[in-house]
């Protein structure tokens, strides 16, 4: 039986952890690419014409956000499941990547909420009338793409708080004084 070293056990731990991280962001991918596939078949055509995804601007946004975060995802988990320590640099680029694509995926969810929202009630305002008595079928199916698309955006939020800690847990606090009656710690900066 092997020997339970410092080093052992740390190596061990790192590697549940890692095993994790990859499970977490692999997990994104798979949902970007069952809200993509759904969104890419999204398409309708009755008695008042056709409805398709590529129609509207926001859905093409939103595929090809669900795109790059699937590749993105793929990217990070082969890139976390190399073993080597990781540096400085590469903590500060994965964090702001993993932010980056907290954001863009954030933004494609929440901007198509709003054209499903206007397509299921209209805005009498502007003269638009609801859409999704004429297309429920399209309706539906973007629901789900934008829903799961909100699921990913969790997950994303998940990898940026793993990702900040990683990054900031590798700067040492600062060294604060006890030059003051009350006990109170004070923080040098």
């Amino acid at each position: 039986m092997g020997d339970l070293t410092q080093e052992n056990i740390v190596e061990s731990e790192n590697n549940g952890s890692n095993i994790g991280e990859i499970m977490l962001r692999l997990l994104p991918m798979a949902l970007c690419v069952v809200a993509l596939v759904i969104m890419l078949k999204d398409s309708q055509t009755n008695d008042y014409g056709s409805l398709s995804y590529s129609d509207l601007g926001i859905f093409r946004y939103l595929v090809h956000a669900n795109g790059i975060c699937a590749a993105y995802s793929l990217l990070s988990a082969i890139v976390a499941a190399l073993p080597r320590p990781t540096t400085l640099p590469m903590a500060w680029t994965i964090f702001l990547l993993d932010q980056i694509l907290t954001y863009i995926i954030l933004a494609a969810a929440a901007s198509s909420t709003e054209v499903i929202y206007l397509a299921y009630k209209g805005d009498t305002d502007v003269t638009w009338s609801e859409t999704c008595g004429s297309f429920g079928v399209f309706c539906k199916k973007a629901t789900a793409s934008v829903s799961i698309t909100f699921i990913v955006s969790l997950c994303y939020v998940g990898i940026s708080l793993l990702s900040s800690y990683r990054l900031f847990s590798k700067y040492e606090a600062p060294i604060g004084q006890y030059n003051n009656k009350g006990g109170i710690e004070i923080a040098n900066y």
